[in-house]
């Protein structure tokens, strides 16, 4: 058996106890922001802040949604996750903190898509309260996917 000893002044004790909370708090607000939602994501923790939202967005949708479903990700991006997080990354979402964990998944129908009055809908994926995605969604001849963002 082997007994180290070590003469330390009481300001390097408490240097060093300083740097050992701050690695500590450090730790643990990295594994508080590896949750998914974050503070600067909107709101949507009811369908009034949804639609509030998406409104925002310039966007008219039904008061109620078409559907609502809960959805697990998977612990990997594989596609074709990965094709549509790049989606969600050119709008300034990424589905990455949320992997691996359960999302809601609200549809509502789109009342007001440029040249297309029937076919588009709107999906918003939550997480805790914050939206983490979403998509436009437009079926039938030349149907498409496409970003929050409302058309020009």
């Amino acid at each position: 058996m082997f007994i180290v000893t070590a003469k330390a002044s009481a300001l390097r004790r408490a240097l060093l106890l300083l740097l050992l909370m701050l690695a500590a708090c450090a730790a643990i607000l990295a594994l508080y922001r590896r949750g998914g939602a974050d503070d600067t994501q909107p709101r949507a923790a009811t369908n009034d802040e949804r639609v509030a939202y998406l409104a925002s967005l310039g966007w008219e949708v039904d008061a109620e949604p078409l559907e609502a479903l809960r959805l697990t990700l998977p612990e990997t991006l594989e596609e074709p996750y990965r094709s549509y997080n790049e989606l969600q990354r050119a709008q300034g979402f990424d589905l990455t903190p949320c992997l691996g964990k359960t999302l809601e998944r609200y549809a509502y129908r789109v009342r007001n898509y440029p040249d297309r009055p029937d076919g588009c809908q709107l999906d918003l994926y939550v997480h805790d309260g914050r939206v983490v995605a979403g998509d436009v969604i437009c079926t039938g001849a030349n149907g498409f996917i496409d970003t929050l963002a409302f058309p020009k």
